[in-house]
């Protein structure tokens, strides 16, 4: 299958590429600059163009490309480019898609579990709508930005995905320095849930998506049992075998993150309801086993693959 892919270069995507490629599976990568080889394709999601003859024949696309949420402390400005570059690539991608020969059977367009809001205790899923606030409302639009693709007759799944586990990036990678330096401790109150995923459960997932053609829809990639912030620094510690004695007040993580501290003290605890309906197996069901596998995986890649 040939699958056209969004955002190759960022922490899912870098990892999906070679994943599909050892299935067998020709990928291509969009990206922003011109292309300097084969399985490149040149496009401009703020320009709103792709190179559509290269997009030809593409049977799926996984568009994962956006600014990062917590790369930058939210000013005005900051927000803003979150926004806008999710609605303007996903638009840009879609109107491509839709202008092919024969377009894609599917497309997978990345999402995130900010759709839900704060939830506090209460389980979410799929079937639950939009909370409020910042997050909320950017997923919101990301995901309607899509809605043309799905009324041109191409199955669209968006794949909402929680905090993703890997040393390599997103969240965790600020998190082992700090752990194993034994100054990790829970955030806040510690009694906020974080609902998590393996980055090798997430790029499973993501190929689960685009072959199951039963699937449509919003789908939670989130892992199996979401934790509280408490039971994931219990884990950290107990994996890196360092103490986790030395808690952040809330107070600090306002000062240092500003408005995106409310994310990091927020509570979602979403199960992934669509994947567990269908059949889909975690390798990594807990937090522990989520992150005993991003060491060992960091650790490979290390050793290059020895």
């Amino acid at each position: 299958m040939k699958i056209a892919v969004t955002g190759a270069s960022g922490l899912i995507g870098s990892a999906l590429v070679p994943h599909l490629r050892t299935q067998g599976h020709e990928v291509v990568r969009l990206v922003r600059r011109p292309s300097t080889a084969a399985d490149e394709i040149t496009w401009d999601p703020k320009a709103g163009t792709v190179d559509l003859a290269k997009l030809q024949g593409t049977e799926a696309v996984v568009h994962l490309a956006g600014a990062g949420v917590g790369d930058h402390r939210w000013t005005d400005d900051y927000k803003r480019q979150i926004l806008d570059s999710r609605v303007d690539g996903t638009r840009t991608i879609v109107e491509a898609i839709t202008k092919l020969d024969t377009p894609p059977k599917v497309l997978v367009s990345g999402s995130a579990i900010g759709w839900y809001g704060e939830t506090g205790d209460r389980r979410v899923d799929e079937s639950d709508p939009a909370g409020t606030g910042f997050l909320a409302d950017v997923v919101r639009a990301w995901e309607a930005t899509a809605d043309p693709a799905e009324q041109a007759g191409i199955r669209v799944v968006h794949a909402r995905t929680g905090l993703v586990v890997a040393k390599e990036g997103g969240a965790w990678a600020r998190m082992f320095p700090l752990f194993k330096l034994g100054l990790g401790g829970k955030l806040g109150s510690g009694r906020q849930y974080w609902s998590w995923i393996s980055l090798r459960d997430e790029v499973r997932a993501l190929e689960y998506l685009i072959a199951n053609e039963t699937i449509t829809g919003p789908v939670n990639l989130t892992g199996p049992n979401p934790a509280t912030n408490a039971e994931v620094t219990a884990a950290m510690g107990e994996v890196l075998g360092r103490p986790t004695l030395l808690p952040a007040p809330a107070f600090a993580l306002k000062a240092v993150l500003g408005e995106f501290s409310t994310e990091v003290l927020g509570s979602a605890r979403v199960v992934p309801a669509v994947l567990e309906r269908s059949g889909f197996v975690w390798d990594d069901p807990t937090i522990a086993n989520a992150i005993r596998t991003a060491l060992e995986s960091a650790k490979h890649a290390r050793l290059g693959g020895k």
